[in-house]
């Protein structure tokens, strides 16, 4: 048996979508995209053109629902499977676009800079326990008008899992699309084995922007996947409660299921989102809330009660530093997360509400990752009869260690941890020592990057990748990129 936990009853699962459904219809939908307004107005929808307000039937978005896919694959640069959305699959990746990385020396917040991005990249890759890259960070050394598009690149060079991203403009969108067609060999071998999925935003309260909005209208038609990220804001943009939270969030990734197909029926589109229980006292929007879990869970039921892959922002901090909270905050949100079986976990290394990475805290996240997939995988009897034959055999001898049952299965019974989480006795541990957590998680880190093998793309491709980049930056004034740091 797999571990699961349930928040919602059929019964409350079933309103909630019909709620959604009757916010679909009144007060309808603002969208600021003429396209999506004329694709929803020939499929039937009621759209008033001069308040950019679309009213939705139910049939025409369960038709959507239908048509979406339950389930699609991401594909390594090899061209192997690798992240699998739809089920009860569970992935992860690190959060993306934090604007400050916490220093390794100071552990203070600071803006990043390319270097700081490239060793990101260096690092997910090296950890197992991560599925996916993710343009995590914003690199202040390059225009704003390039960041998207610019992470991306980095990105390509170093990197040979699949990446979550998203495009900050819609004509960047379009030079992203064709870096990823560089590398996937040509826009039929993107189509056919995705190496990417672009974020797309609707801004709560049931509005999709321009931007977000055609970004999503062009993923579906070169069916490059896209992921909704509906962020109900608990007692400020949704209302208050759990379940009206989860009423909203369910409305706006519904319209987003609808636009998307209405642009091309069949391409790949996850419910997700980055929700969060606004808190009263400071104004703030923690991610490490409990109220914050149970919005992410329950909405990740309403999508698989509806056939959706699924997606949710979970296992971040709202701590400034890496300490007690910042684990217990990340540590119930990742188990929160696997328990619920969501298909992609995006949150890894992020705190201070979204908008910081630490290279520290994404390598201790990766022990409590893999924590939770040990958890999830279950209880096996791994032999027949479970322990009879063995027990009887050794009778009130306490020799276990010697056993070759021992030796054949602790390794698969046990989730076995790096150096980052200490074991050792206390006499042990000071003479190692007498390192903390962070202190072990920076050693971690450089041994990471040390053992970093770069990928196997040949020069034609990164010239061509840094030719389209180039191109892309000089319309906004960038004479020349700045330098690749050594892989």
């Amino acid at each position: 048996m797999r571990p699961t936990f349930r928040l919602l009853s059929d019964d409350l699962i079933d309103q909630i979508i019909a709620e959604g459904f009757g916010l679909l219809m009144d007060p309808g939908v603002r969208v600021h995209n003429a396209e999506a307004l004329e694709l929803l107005a020939a499929a039937g929808a009621d759209v008033d053109l001069d308040a950019q307000i679309a009213r939705i039937p139910e049939d025409i978005v369960r038709k959507a629902l239908e048509t979406a896919p339950t389930e699609f694959y991401l594909y390594d640069l090899d061209g192997e499977p690798v992240v699998h959305y739809g089920g009860d699959s569970v992935q992860f990746d690190p959060g993306s676009a934090a604007i400050t990385i916490l220093d390794s020396e100071t552990q203070e917040q600071r803006p990043a800079v390319t270097e700081d991005f490239v060793d990101f990249v260096k690092l997910v890759e090296a950890l197992p326990q991560l599925d996916a890259q993710s343009t995590a960070i914003i690199c202040s050394d390059v225009p704003e008008e390039i960041g998207d598009l610019y992470r991306l690149y980095l990105a390509l060079n170093y990197m040979r899992k699949p990446i979550v991203t998203g495009a900050f403009r819609k004509d960047t969108w379009w030079t992203m699309k064709e870096m990823l067609e560089t590398v996937a060999g040509g826009q039929q071998e993107l189509a056919a084995r995705p190496i990417a999925i672009f974020d797309v935003c609707p801004s709560p309260p049931l509005l999709w922007s321009d931007l977000t909005c055609q970004n999503m209208i062009d993923c579906a038609r070169h069916r490059i996947p896209s992921e909704l990220v509906s962020m109900p804001l608990a007692g400020a943009t949704a209302p208050v409660t759990v379940a009206g939270a989860v009423v909203q969030h369910t409305a706006e990734c519904m319209s987003g299921v609808t636009i998307c197909q209405l642009a091309q029926e069949g391409a790949p589109i996850v419910w997700g989102g980055s929700p969060a229980a606004f808190d009263m006292r400071e104004g703030t929007t923690p991610m490490g809330a409990v109220g914050t879990w149970l919005i992410d869970g329950s909405y990740t039921e309403v999508g698989k009660a509806l056939g959706m892959p699924t997606h949710a922002y979970l296992g971040m901090t709202d701590a400034k530093v890496v300490d007690a909270q910042c684990g217990l905050e990340s540590a119930g949100g990742t188990l929160i997360a696997a328990l619920a079986g969501v298909n992609m976990v995006s949150g890894a290394g992020m705190m201070d509400f979204e908008s910081c990475q630490s290279y520290e805290k994404l390598v201790i996240d990766a022990e409590i990752i893999g924590m939770a997939k040990r958890l999830i995988a279950g209880v096996d009897p791994r032999e027949e009869p479970i322990a009879l034959t063995l027990m009887r055999e050794l009778g009130h001898r306490a020799d276990y260690l010697a056993q070759p049952h021992t030796l054949r299965w602790f390794s698969r019974e046990q989730y076995l941890p790096s150096s980052v989480i200490d074991r050792k006795s206390l006499d042990g541990w000071k003479r190692e020592g007498a390192k903390t957590a962070w202190e072990r998680a920076g050693d971690r880190v450089r041994e990471l990057l040390a053992q970093y093998q770069p990928t196997s793309m040949s020069d034609d491709t990164r010239a061509e990748l840094r030719a389209i980049t180039q191109q892309a930056a000089q319309r906004f004034g960038v004479g020349e990129l700045p330098p690749l740091p050594e892989a």
